[in-house]
């Protein structure tokens, strides 16, 4: 019998040593990792190689070179920009013995943007976008016109060389140099055109490029450097598609544009400059980096204006690119923005002693607001510069903003003065709802329906605590209501009563909407809070249900509830929690019902109601005439309304859900706004298509 080995087959080898490691050369280090330099390699990291082509026009624009950027996605795949700036330099760089335009293409961190005078500021920083971009595609062409003729070169995979044949496909021998030679360039003229084909062995099936997204992105661009002219061309559909974008007035007209509201304010444009100090290696004339400090610049310039809405539109940008996530930039603005008002709102007493600082939230109410800075070289966290990171930009934002909002806060111009008055009271109104919101909200917290005192009386709850199982119906009278008091199940359905037609929120403020009975009672039973404050897992009912009369007064009901819950509640809608009952219009009593056949039959619209008759008389039933039409729910006994709308079993509820929640705002707005003008457009189109003949009246 032989013996079991002693070793384990499980033990590694442990060995670890140089051999192991690998170094990875050039553009091999984009293509093993390109999620590091992209963010990821679907249509979001594909948007962002086109970006980083652009940004180099752009960035052209700002040196004052370029007044023209011409962006073009082809059929076959590939996009094309093409600037007239200064062209990528073709001579030869002294140290590779390579022309300039191969080495910005081929070396990681290698461009006009590291000191060397060409940029002052720039969205480009790393010197990695063109060379990036190149690792990441099939092929690349690049052509350069600079007097006196267009040059240029060719890269697959970002390997330098010759194609055989144009776009996609085809022999490829690798060369060094300038091999694309082009026609004359007249003397003053110069650009750069370059042409990219994607790489599929890197970016997904589905990665694309979005016009859409160009074109927001194409437009604000224009804003931020202002008179630079940005043409986009989508040659991909049936029909070619041409836009381009110009905008004199910067960012001004900017905070314009994204307004999304009434004015209470002009436009503020609070500019300033400011010197700050850096420590940054530098090259010694031994060729050593030594730490060496540095004085920049840091240009702050900002627009804010405020409206009458309630929502925060607030985009940041350094140089010429967006920072979405914010930075020291941002939170330098915000920061400003409280504490001038608190000083300003203390001295001009519309704070009291007694009464709260005001807080950020409430100063951005209703703002829009672009803030821009200029600085060469800022500090980004990472390649995708979502983030800016200079801690300086904090400080120096912070100091001009503070200093040019308290000009206007405290000036003794009519019309500035008059405007601040408003925005303070619109700010100071702001405190006020929150710390009523606040105080509602902790006042509306439930542990067991036994435990709550402060809930409404006419509230008719329901015995069990389960939320997964308790339903909330809000039902329209009191007649309705003491039916269905008798036709719910008091186990796990609760029903509140309203009168009537509730405040239409959409057009009133949040004060007004908590001091209104009807909206403050549902809000206080539903028991989540509302707005920012809103807390889903603290909802007292799984389901909210509308019960209202099969009429149009009912129907507008039910729009003035779900205007309540998406405006205040909108979670509720998006976790399918809310529903709408589906009463009956009509009963059919039948004469002699037969065995098992049931005694009435209920039919829900009138169309039904025909077709119901239709098989009825085809079957040889009879019913008694006159067919009861139910004016409303209050018509219905117990039984009847439990058996057709509150009976788990046998009842209809239509489910009210949000597919896109910015066309679902904007109907609503549409529908129930301040705006009178286009809701009378919209009903006069409706009037057109509406069938005179089935009118119920």
């Amino acid at each position: 019998m032989s013996r079991p080995s002693r070793r384990s087959p499980t033990i590694a080898d442990n060995t670890y040593n140089a051999a192991h490691l690998l170094v990875l050369e050039g553009l091999e280090a984009v293509r093993k990792r390109p999620g590091m330099y992209i963010g990821s390699t679907d249509t979001r990291g594909l948007m962002h190689c086109l970006w980083e082509i652009i940004d180099n026009g752009v960035d052209e624009a700002l040196a004052g070179a370029a007044t023209r950027v011409e962006v073009t996605l082809h059929p076959d795949g590939s996009a094309e920009v093409h600037d007239d700036g200064r062209g990528i330099p073709t001579d030869k760089e002294p140290k590779t013995g390579l022309p300039g335009v191969e080495v910005v293409a081929t070396k990681l961190h290698a461009g006009g943007k590291f000191g060397g005078g060409s940029y002052v500021a720039t969205g480009g920083l790393h010197g990695v976008g063109l060379s990036v971009v190149n690792a990441l595609s099939s092929r690349m062409d690049i052509d350069v016109e600079r007097a006196p003729a267009v040059q240029g070169l060719s890269f697959q995979r970002g390997v330098p060389g010759v194609f055989d044949t144009d776009g996609l496909g085809g022999a490829f021998a690798p060369q060094s140099g300038l091999t694309r030679k082009g026609g004359k360039v007249a003397k003053g003229r110069s650009g750069t055109r370059i042409r990219f084909w994607p790489d599929r062995q890197i970016f997904t099936k589905d990665a694309r490029f979005v016009y859409d997204e160009l074109v927001t992105r194409a437009r604000q661009t224009s804003f931020i450097v202002p008179g630079l002219e940005l043409v986009l061309r989508d040659l991909r559909g049936e029909e070619p598609v041409e836009e381009s974008f110009r905008h004199a007035g910067g960012i001004g007209e900017f905070a314009e544009f994204l307004a999304p509201d009434e004015a209470v304010t002009s436009v503020l444009r609070l500019q300033g400059v400011d010197t700050f100090t850096e420590t940054v290696p530098m090259l010694d004339d031994k060729g050593h980096m030594t730490p060496q400090e540095v004085e920049r610049e840091l240009h702050v310039d900002v627009a804010v204006r405020w409206g009458l809405g309630y929502d925060t539109e607030l985009r940041s940008f350094v140089n010429v690119i967006a920072t979405p996530k914010g930075g020291t930039h941002v939170s330098g603005f915000e920061a400003a923005l409280t504490k001038t008002f608190n000083d300003v709102m203390r001295t001009a007493k519309v704070l009291k002693a007694a009464d709260a600082d005001v807080i950020k939230d409430d100063v951005l109410e209703g703002l829009t607001g672009v803030v821009t800075v200029r600085l060469a070289e800022p500090q980004f966290e990472g390649q995708t510069k979502e983030i800016l990171g200079t801690p300086a930009a904090r400080t120096i934002v912070r100091k001009v903003v503070a200093q040019e909002l308290k000009k206007f806060l405290t000036s003794t111009k009519r019309e500035e003065k008059a405007q601040a008055k408003l925005v303070m009271e619109k700010v100071a109104g702001a405190a006020k709802t929150r710390l009523a919101a606040r105080q509602h909200r902790e006042n509306q917290r439930r542990k067991n329906a036994l435990e709550s005192s402060s809930l409404p009386a006419k509230l008719a709850d329901c015995r069990s605590s389960d939320a997964d199982r308790t339903e909330l119906f809000i039902v329209e009278g009191d007649s309705a209501l003491g039916t269905a008091k008798l036709a719910r199940n008091s186990e796990f359905q609760a029903l509140l009563p309203i009168r009537g037609k509730i405040l239409n929120v959409q057009k009133a403020s949040v004060g007004d909407m908590l001091k209104n009975a009807e909206c403050a009672s549902i809000i206080q039973v539903v028991g989540a809070g509302s707005g920012r404050t809103f807390d889903l897992d603290a909802a007292r009912y799984g389901r909210i249900i509308f019960m209202a009369d099969a009429d149009s007064d009912g129907a507008h009901i039910r729009c003035l509830l779900a205007t309540l819950f998406f405006k205040y509640m909108p979670d509720l809608i998006r976790e399918g929690r809310v529903f709408s009952a589906v009463p009956p219009l009509h009963r059919i009593e039948i004469s002699n019902p037969k065995k098992g056949q049931e005694k009435y039959v209920y039919t829900y619209s009138d169309d039904e109601l025909q077709r119901k008759l239709a098989e009825l008389r085809k079957k040889n039933v009879r019913w008694k005439d006159p067919i009861q039409r139910y004016k409303g729910l209050g018509e219905m006994d117990a039984d009847q309304l439990a058996e057709t709308t509150m009976d788990p079993r046998h009842r209809t509820l239509r489910r009210i859900t949000i597919d896109d929640a910015d066309a679902a705002a904007s109907v609503f707005e549409l529908l129930m706004g301040t705006d009178v003008a286009p809701r009378k457009e919209f009903i006069v189109q409706g009037a057109y298509d509406v069938d005179v003949e089935a009118l119920d009246a």
